[in-house]
C-alpha cells in the first residue's frame, strides 16, 4: 500500500527533494474562467463508457424511509459535513506500484491553521505515475502546501488550486534529483466547509454518490477525447492509436518534461487542471477518487452502487475501497489500483423506498376482444 497521509504540514519549510521554495521562473495562471468541452464518443470495445458529460445526472421518484421529502435543491442552511475516509493502493497485475494518494480527513488540524480557517474542512488526491514513480511522490509531498501557501488561498481557492498545479510541474522541471521523463496524473478533491472543488489533469476520475446516484466530477482526459484532440492538434501534437505524441496515453498531466518545451509555453501535453465546484448537501453521501485501473473496468454507478450497499452494511470507508479494489481485480484489470472513499457523514446512507405506482391499467378494445376469444377457447 503506498503511503498516503504524510502531507508537509504548516506553511514554510523547504520543498521535498532539494527543491527550492523560492522559485522565480514559476508562473501563475490568474485567469478564473476555464474553457470546458464534451468528451468524445468515441469508446473501447468492452470497457465502461466514458463519454458522458462531467455532470451526470438521473431523476428518480425514489424517497427516504421514513424522512419527508427535501427541497428541491436539498440543501439545508444548518447542514455540515463531518468528513472520514478509507484508502486502499495495490500494485494489481503490473511489475511496479506507480500510484501515490493523500488523505486528509481534518484539514484545519492537519495544517495547525488559526481557528479562523475554514470548517470542517478536508483534502483528498490520487496521484497515478508513469515512468517512474519520482512525480507522484513529488506531487503527493507537496501540492497541498502549494495550495495553502498561494497568495490567494483561501479567499480565491480555485485561482489557488490551479496555480498549485503549474507550480508543481514547474517544480519538478527543476528538482535535478528527480527523473525529468517521470510523469503523473493528479486529481484533487479540496472542501471547505460546504465548497468542494475537484482540479483534474489526467485520467483519474471522482464520482459523487447522491442518494444512490453516480454523478461524475472530472472528465478523462484521454488523448482521442474530442476536446483534448482538438486542443492537440491545435498546438501541433499528434494522436497514434490512442497515444500522444506516440508516446503517451493521457492529454493532461503533470511532469514528462521530456515532452514538454520551455516552462510557461504552450505544449500538447497540459499541466493545467479542469475545475469542478460543487455545494456538498445532504443528499451527497460520499465521493469515490480512484485512478483509471478502477474505472478501465468498472462504470461509476456500479462503484456508487456497490459502495452505498457495503457502507449499509458495515459503515466502513476502508472497507468499500478494498471492496472496489478486489471487484476491479476480478474484472481483470491490468493497471495498479488505488482507490479513496470519502463520507460526508458519520452515519451510514439511509435505506430508500421506492414507492409504488398507483397508475390504473387499461386494455385497448382490440385487446379485450382478443383476451375474450382465448378465455371462449379454454
Amino acid at each position: 500500500m503506498a503511503p498516503g497521509t504524510d502531507t508537509s504540514p504548516g506553511r514554510g519549510g523547504e520543498f521535498e527533494n532539494g527543491v527550492s521554495k523560492e522559485n522565480k521562473n514559476v508562473t501563475v495562471i490568474e485567469e478564473e474562467n476555464h474553457d470546458e468541452s464534451d468528451n468524445s464518443n468515441q469508446t473501447k470495445p468492452g470497457r465502461p463508457p466514458r463519454n458522458l458529460p462531467v455532470m451526470r445526472h438521473c431523476n428518480s421518484q425514489a424517497m427516504l424511509a421514513g424522512t419527508s421529502k427535501l427541497s428541491p435543491s436539498g440543501e439545508n442552511s444548518g447542514f455540515l459535513p463531518a468528513f472520514r475516509s478509507g484508502s486502499c493502493s495495490e500494485k494489481g497485475p503490473k511489475q511496479y506500484m506507480e500510484d501515490e494518494y493523500v488523505c486528509v480527513d481534518n484539514l484545519c488540524e492537519h495544517l495547525g491553521a488559526a481557528d479562523s480557517f475554514p470548517s470542517p474542512g478536508a483534502f483528498y488526491g490520487v496521484f497515478d505515475g508513469h515512468g517512474g514513480v519520482d512525480a507522484a511522490s513529488f506531487t503527493r509531498k507537496n501540492i497541498l502546501k502549494f495550495i495553502t501557501e498561494d497568495a490567494h488561498f483561501p479567499s480565491g481557492v480555485k485561482r489557488a488550486v490551479r496555480n498549485a498545479f503549474i507550480k508543481v510541474d514547474h517544480a519538478l522541471a527543476d528538482a535535478k534529483s528527480l527523473d525529468r521523463s517521470s510523469g503523473t496524473t493528479a486529481l484533487t478533491a479540496l472542501i471547505l466547509e460546504r465548497t468542494m472543488i475537484i482540479a483534474n489533469a489526467g485520467d483519474s476520475r471522482a464520482v459523487l454518490g447522491k442518494r444512490g446516484r453516480a454523478i461524475e466530477l472530472s472528465k478523462d482526459h484521454k488523448p482521442d477525447c474530442t476536446s483534448e484532440r482538438l486542443r492537440i492538434e491545435k498546438l501541433g501534437g499528434v494522436i497514434y492509436d490512442g497515444y500522444l505524441n506516440g508516446q503517451l496515453s493521457v492529454a493532461r498531466a503533470l511532469g514528462d518534461w521530456h515532452m514538454k518545451g520551455s516552462k510557461g509555453s504552450k505544449c500538447a501535453l497540459s499541466s493545467e487542471p479542469e475545475l469542478e465546484e460543487v455545494v456538498i448537501t445532504e443528499e451527497d453521501e460520499f465521493i469515490i477518487i480512484g485512478c483509471d485501473g478502477l474505472w478501465d473496468v468498472m462504470s461509476s454507478q456500479c462503484a456508487v452502487t456497490i459502495v452505498r450497499k457495503e457502507l449499509m452494511l458495515h459503515n466502513d470507508p476502508e472497507k468499500c475501497s478494498q471492496e472496489l479494489v478486489r471487484e476491479a481485480l476480478k474484472r481483470n484489470t491490468s493497471d495498479n489500483l488505488t482507490v479513496i472513499v470519502a463520507c460526508f457523514s458519520l452515519d451510514p446512507p439511509p435505506r430508500i423506498e421506492i414507492p409504488k405506482s398507483h397508475r390504473r391499467r387499461s386494455i385497448s378494445a382490440e385487446g379485450l376482444d382478443l383476451l375474450k376469444g382465448v378465455l371462449s377457447n379454454i
